[in-house]
């Protein structure tokens, strides 16, 4: 496999970064099984609606999350197909009694 060259490097760097905070990862471990609403999300990752907008906005920005209206509702769903392989190594090793 060729290597990245340094811009590739450089955006994957600021997707892992996006990534990097226990909430977005719960996020992720969450819509990577089913979708969810802004609402459902803040209450399971224990915070204020506003502050899961803000975290669900930037993981959209990175391309790893979309959304879709149904009526008043706006689902929130995995976008980037390679989520789930970069969430089974972190649970891979963090999983209790892994982490070091």
């Amino acid at each position: 496999m060729k290597p990245l060259d340094m811009e590739a490097l450089s955006t994957a760097a600021d997707c892992l970064r996006a990534l990097a905070h226990p909430v977005r990862i719960r996020m992720s471990q969450l819509l990577l099984h089913d979708r969810y609403t802004v609402g459902e999300l803040a209450e399971d990752c224990g915070v204020l609606e506003n502050v899961a907008s803000e975290h669900l906005r930037l993981m959209q920005r990175c391309g790893f999350f979309t959304s879709e209206r149904e009526g008043r509702r706006v689902y929130y769903r995995v976008a980037e197909p390679h989520l789930e392989r970069l969430l089974d190594c972190i649970e891979g090793r963090f999983q209790s009694g892994k982490a070091k």
